[in-house]
């Protein structure tokens, strides 16, 4: 199921939840019922109470998002340092290079084709992803340089496949869910509690008060969504993306 049709769902559900909550709410309020008669006190609280809320779903909106921004700078970083170290080889012998610059193209398409989508499902690498990345290293470090040439490219090409390392394995731990479940409690108690508040002030059954009631719970079954989406920074629709690797490597035709 498309992830924005489950969005869709949601929000409805929320939208017919709340009213349908209003309209039975309103059924049992006698004529005589005046809605001025609501203590400041409770206006005051609800107020509060919403400010409070809506500052943990900015905090939260914005730690998702920075941590989606982060996977998908180690996603470049990686992919630039294997680029480094396809350049760089130009200085070695015709065979040493060859045999680099294969190895580098493997990884990266098995990334790109293989590993992303176990990312994606399981978030978490593969151990074959971290066996092809050891031949490029063991490409590197095993050659022992020929001329002062070599011998100057030889420690930033070694270098480079730890940049490439370590980008993976920050790739790597950023793969899974980022907020802990505690988290996503308090998030929907909140979301229950400052929906629920709406009914303390004695919402009625006038087209704009059902509209506002309707909009908010829309609204606030969004953002919960947004956060939810943001949540898996390799794994759902508004993702990290391979563009790097796609960018760095146009020759392999990746992702096809």
């Amino acid at each position: 199921m498309s992830e924005w049709l489950v969005l869709s769902i949601a929000m409805a559900a929320a939208c017919a939840v709340v009213l349908s909550i209003a309209f039975l709410n309103h059924r049992r309020i006698g004529d005589d019922d005046d809605p001025n008669e609501t203590p400041d006190v409770i206006e005051y609280m609800t107020m509060m109470i919403g400010v409070i809320y809506a500052i943990v779903l900015g905090l939260a909106i914005a730690g998702v998002w920075e941590g989606r921004g982060a996977a998908q700078e180690y996603v470049r970083q990686e992919a630039q340092a294997l680029h480094e170290i396809s350049v760089r080889s130009e200085v070695y012998p015709a065979e040493v290079r060859k045999r680099i610059r294969s190895d580098v193209d493997a990884y990266v398409t098995y990334v790109v084709d293989t590993e992303w989508q176990r990312m994606a499902d399981h978030g978490e690498l593969t151990e074959h992803g971290g066996e092809l990345l050891e031949r490029i290293r063991r490409d590197v470090t095993d050659y022992e340089p020929q001329t002062d040439h070599e011998g100057q490219a030889y420690q930033p090409l070694v270098d480079q496949v730890a940049v490439a390392d370590d980008a993976r394995s920050a790739r790597g731990s950023s793969a899974g869910a980022t907020m802990p479940g505690v988290v996503w409690f308090g998030l929907i108690v909140g979301a229950l509690v400052t929906v629920g508040l709406i009914f303390t002030l004695q919402i009625r059954r006038s087209f704009r008060e059902m509209l506002l009631a309707g909009l908010f719970s829309a609204l606030i079954a969004f953002l919960l969504f947004l956060i939810w989406d943001f949540d898996a920074p390799f794994g759902r629709g508004i993702s990290a993306t391979a563009e790097p690797f796609l960018a760095q490597f146009p020759h392999l035709d990746l992702g096809g």
